[in-house]
């Protein structure tokens, strides 16, 4: 007796407080069962169903090794009222049981607490307590229970949410785990007071369970349930800590992005008249990353870099990479590496059509006091050039290609493809510029054997293949052009409108009409409705060519009404989806002009200026419209009118390959056989053939000029020409390859 007397003091205080909780359940007055259970050391509590006088006749052994830690709620509590009631045993005990591991065990004992009856007075405590903080006065009205008591008992919510996650149990946790927020916003619907509970743990408890609650949502599969959640987070006046709401905000805008869920808009109580307010899930998160970039740019988060890559991926998608632009460069010196922000904003650029300002950035990147040598900056530069006319570009772009395929060295077969792709690009538009016969085909055998190495390398990339395709295309080897349209459009799973265009168009080429307009109408079925404006008109051209007028009307109908819905869905402040490859208003001013030269080869000349006035409607200038009208004009014999309105096209494009043959056509029907009338013819039709040299009409032309020269030298030329003009006639498509 001694000796357990020495013991027990040994043990103090703490031995003598589990003592009193063990009398709480013994007790008849709170307990409701008989069959309570008791806490051992050595075997579960909620496992061991014992009757009262076998739990009476253990205790002594109980109180020989009682478990001390982690009990000072109960003992603050203890202190406070002498005794635990029946629930906050249970609560204490369910935690005991976690802490060792016993899932099932806490569970169960979490399980026998009576929620519902408590709930109005836990809801009562954390009133008066938020009241008493508000009005920084004590009431003189006490609580049903202690805020203590409250936050051992939320504690005990949360921590059966957290045992029915371990057990594979998520939507059953995410709705224990809701009831801990419910409480709290019911009873304090201002939000938390500043330092509320701070002192037992209440507010740790609270941020823990906000949050937890939506990944248990997701973890449920309740995409919908996991939205609410992240916003009632982030709504909610929760007094959590800066980088826990940064944490949240991070994980709300990745779901959004992601889950390919579309939650309803969010409804803002609180929210300002002039504020914005997200319209869907694309919004909302945009907004929530940049409230975090803003954060980082003050210094009071941690700088994550994965904010800016979500963002980059949110503004690609909405199609507004110059806000992208503009959130990169407002970041302060330290956050980025010079090199990547170069990198970074002439991407920017480059997706929002500013090829110039792209392009002088990848200029000060690759220099040499920076980074001569690299790879992703080498490409889009080689990418950029390629898809420029300019022959200054096109040469610049051949350099940055073999220069990435120098700064790979070998090292990876699919980065080296395509490097040897846009060498191939770039060496294409090279070749158009040449002046001498021998140098174009020279660049354009170089450009080809680009392209087929490229595509050798991998037969899996059907970005190679389209271009392999496009340049067996124009220089009119079709069935190869062909083969490799349908092996592209086989690996791109008709997902790309490009494919089905140039597929199209070479099957025109080889007047495989029927077939072309079946490929039409396969694409129509198979693409968005926001892609089929460039497949409509092809169908009506195509349409044209089998004279199949009235269907080409109502096939040109139709896209009217087509351009009209899409200038309604995307008004003021909207922009279409990039992959339509054009805007509904050029595709409207294309289709007018196109009508106009329709019906101004039927001769009917009403119509066709009426579609040449809804043409000037759209843009005021315009070199299409402006070859229309002098092409009116001639087939009018009003020759001086429609050399002026060639003139005009040529002031806006002085590139525009009609305008130039139409001009020559007209100056040599109305000139003298003087030489210098030929000068001049022959200068516009050999400057239409440096742009496109596979112009039928540009050749024949200038076969009509050499023809009435009558020498027999300009005769035999006269007849090449002529000869190119029919071999290139029979291969044309109804509308370029490219």
């Amino acid at each position: 007796m001694r000796r357990s007397s020495s013991e027990t003091r040994r043990r103090g205080k703490p031995s003598w407080e589990f003592g009193k909780v063990m009398k709480c359940f013994r007790s008849g007055e709170q307990l409701r069962a008989a069959d309570e259970m008791v806490p051992w050391e050595n075997e579960s509590l909620a496992t061991k169903d014992d009757k009262l006088s076998e739990s009476s006749s253990r205790a002594g052994e109980a109180t020989k090794k009682p478990h001390t830690g982690n009990i000072e709620e109960a003992e603050s509590s203890l202190r406070e009222s002498g005794c635990l009631n029946y629930e906050e045993a249970r609560a204490l005990l369910g935690r005991y049981e976690y802490q060792k591991g016993n899932i099932e065990a806490a569970l169960h004992v979490f399980e026998g607490i009576d929620i519902g009856a408590l709930t109005p007075k836990i809801k009562i405590t954390l009133a008066r307590g938020g009241e008493r903080r508000k009005r920084r006065s004590q009431s003189f009205s006490t609580p049903p229970l202690s805020i203590n008591a409250v936050t051992l008992l939320l504690e005990a919510i949360y921590l059966k949410a957290k045992s029915l996650e371990a057990l594979g149990r998520f939507k059953e946790a995410a709705q224990s785990c809701k009831v801990v927020l419910d409480i709290v916003e019911s009873s304090l619907p201002d939000g938390l007071p500043q330092n509320f509970g701070a002192d037992c743990k209440l507010q740790e408890i609270i941020s823990k369970s906000v949050e937890l609650l939506p990944e248990l949502w997701k973890l449920s599969d309740c995409p919908h349930e996991a939205i609410l959640s992240y916003r009632q987070a982030l709504l909610h006046h929760w007094n959590l800590e800066v980088e826990t709401t940064a944490k949240i905000q991070k994980d709300f805008a990745v779901l959004l992005l992601y889950s390919g869920c579309e939650g309803s808009p969010p409804n803002l109580r609180f929210q300002m008249d002039s504020s914005f307010v997200p319209k869907n899930s694309l919004e909302e998160a945009i907004l929530l990353l940049m409230i975090l970039l803003r954060k980082a740019s003050l210094r009071r988060i941690q700088w994550d870099p994965s904010i800016l890559d979500h963002l980059s991926f949110a503004l690609s998608v909405a199609g507004d990479t110059m806000a992208l632009a503009n959130q990169v460069e407002e970041l302060l010196p330290g956050f980025m590496d010079r090199k990547e922000i170069f990198y970074k904003l002439a991407l920017c650029y480059y997706g929002a059509g500013e090829d110039s300002a792209a392009l002088d950035l990848l200029r000060k990147l690759l220099s040499k006091s920076e980074d001569p040598m690299c790879f992703p900056a080498l490409l889009l530069a080689s990418k950029i050039c390629g898809e420029n006319p300019s022959p200054s570009h096109a040469e610049e772009g051949v350099g940055f290609a073999r220069r990435a395929l120098e700064s790979l060295d070998g090292k990876c077969d699919h980065l080296k493809c395509t490097a040897t792709c846009l060498l191939g690009i770039s060496l294409s538009v090279h070749s158009k510029s040449a002046v001498a016969d021998f140098e174009r085909v020279t660049r354009q055998d170089e450009a080809l054997q680009a392209l087929e190495t490229a595509g050798r390398m991998t037969m899996s990339d059907p970005i190679a293949l389209y271009h392999l395709s496009l340049e067996y295309a124009e220089q009119r080897k079709l069935d190869a052009a062909l083969d490799c349209a349908k092996k592209m459009l086989k690996l791109e799973g008709g997902c790309n409108i490009r494919g089905w265009l140039l597929l199209s168009r070479i099957l025109s080429a080889q007047k495989r009409f029927v077939d072309a307009e079946t490929i039409i109408e396969a694409a129509l079925d198979q693409t968005g409705k926001w892609e089929q404006g460039e497949l409509l008109r092809t169908k009506a051209k195509l349409q044209i060519a089998q004279g199949q007028f009235k269907n080409a009307i109502a096939t040109y109908t139709q896209l009217l009404a087509f351009v009209q819905v899409q200038n309604k869905s995307f008004g003021y402040g909207k922009k279409p989806p990039e992959s339509t490859g054009n805007l509904p208003g050029r595709l409207d001013l294309e289709i007018w002009n196109d009508l106009a030269y329709f019906y101004i080869n039927l001769s009917q000349w009403r119509d066709a200026e009426a579609c040449l006035s809804k043409s000037k409607g759209r843009r005021a200038f315009s070199a299409n419209r402006c070859h229309a009208t002098g092409l009116l004009y001639e087939k009018k014999c009003l020759y001086k009118e429609s050399l002026r309105a060639y003139s005009e096209a040529l002031d806006i494009d002085p590139s525009h390959v009609p305008s130039l043959i139409s001009m020559a056509a007209v100056l040599r029907r109305l000139g003298d056989s003087s030489h210098h009338s030929h000068t001049v013819v022959r200068s516009l039709l050999m400057h239409a053939l440096s742009i496109d040299r596979t112009n039928h009409s540009a050749w024949y032309n200038l076969g009509l000029l050499y023809k009435s020269q009558g020498t027999p030298s300009s005769s035999l030329e006269a007849a090449e020409c002529f000869k190119a003009a029919l071999s290139l006639e029979e291969s044309a498509p109804v509308e370029p390859f490219r």
